[in-house]
């Protein structure tokens, strides 16, 4: 199979959908692997990583999509990009399409198959390919908070983690999952008083034994959100329904009882966001103001650390990448259930129930599209 990785272009977006190692793994199976010139450079990889690799590197993002049977991204194809895209070819990367109709509609019109990261599943209920951007995610989102909480950003002019004589900064934390995790650990470890809401009692009860008294814990609910809210100085929104388009949890007019100057930092933007206030933005102008409260809504924050970023998505995604290279995506897919969960468009198709459900429109079972 050819496999080509062409280099990303969403605006700072810095990461590269395959390692120098991955294309060496795949060159190794027997596959031909291409490479756009620079693809890798934003992560630390120059061309010549890949040429010893076993990779071709070739000119323009063009020659990739003219010739490549599976294209290997990062983000969700930019217009310009699904244009290249065509009957009978493979896309493999973030996809997100619940609150992008617009994306949905050009990758059913090109005629591939797309899977998408997100909804890539494992045996134990996770989605192993979003989980390490999830983790990267998890992390950044205290630190950036941090940043737009200074005065000169917009922010309350609170310390993280005070200093004596003067408390820390309180951060509310909405879901309790990967992004959540993270969040309150680095958070707490910066000195802030952190408190995480959850509605898996069996996730709140994980949380308490492992991380004890490091951060609070509280059943999430209107009215005890309401009141965290406004005693925030951080709202770090980590909700995620796999696949979905996020649920709105904060609205504009809880904005008159928090605290002027407050942050929402919305690491559900990829998925819509989930302030009614969320819109995305980019590292190159990552922060807005709305009625006095500060928002950062980078839709793709893992690429501020695109080195870290992609060595971690590589090592997921490499095993998945080789077994659709093997076998081809019907077989592979076949062959395991946890990859047909990232079947999301097929032939014209959609086959992704979340999806359609968000969009209006119609969804073929996946699993019928395997069989025959």
């Amino acid at each position: 199979m050819h496999i080509g990785c062409p280099t990303e272009i969403k605006p700072q977006e810095f990461r590269v959908g395959m390692t120098p190692n991955a294309a060496q793994e795949a060159v190794s199976h027997g596959h031909e692997v291409i490479i756009q010139s620079g693809a890798g450079m934003g992560a630390g990889f120059d061309d010549a990583a890949y040429e010893a690799a076993g990779a071709k590197i070739i000119d323009t993002a063009e020659e990739i999509f003219a010739t490549a049977d599976m294209i290997v991204k990062v983000k969700e194809p930019q217009a310009v990009e699904r244009k290249m895209l065509r009957e009978g070819q493979l896309l493999f990367t973030y996809l997100h399409l619940a609150p992008d109709p617009a994306q949905t509609h050009d990758l059913l019109e090109s005629g591939c198959t797309a899977i998408a990261y997100e909804t890539v599943t494992d045996d134990r209920g996770g989605l192993p390919l979003l989980a390490p951007m999830s983790e990267v995610a998890g992390r950044l989102a205290p630190q950036v908070g941090a940043y737009t909480l200074q005065k000169a950003n917009g922010g309350r002019g609170v310390l993280m983690g005070g200093v004596p004589g003067v408390g820390p900064a309180k951060v509310l934390v909405i879901g309790g999952g990967v992004v959540g995790t993270h969040s309150a650990r680095i958070a707490a470890g910066m000195g802030a008083d952190v408190t995480v809401l959850d509605r898996s009692l069996p996730r709140l009860r994980y949380l308490d034994d492992v991380f004890g008294d490091t951060f609070n814990t509280g059943y999430s609910s209107a009215g005890l959100l309401a009141e965290h809210l406004e005693e925030a100085d951080m709202v770090i929104g980590a909700v995620l329904i796999p696949g979905a388009e996020a649920p709105k949890l904060v609205r504009r007019d809880q904005f008159p009882s928090m605290k002027p100057g407050a942050v929402l930092v919305d690491v559900a933007i990829d998925q819509g966001g989930c302030f009614e206030t969320s819109k995305a933005t980019t590292h190159a102008d990552p922060i807005y103001e709305v009625d006095g409260i500060m928002h950062y809504c980078v839709a793709n924050m893992p690429g501020a650390v695109a080195r870290t970023s992609t060595i971690a998505l590589g090592n997921a995604t490499m095993p998945f990448m080789l077994a659709l290279a093997d076998k081809g995506w019907k077989q592979a897919c076949a062959d395991d259930p946890h990859l047909l969960n990232g079947l999301n468009v097929h032939a014209g198709q959609l086959t992704y129930y979340a999806v359609g459900k968000a969009l209006g429109i119609d969804v073929i079972s996946p699993q019928m599209l395997v069989k025959t």
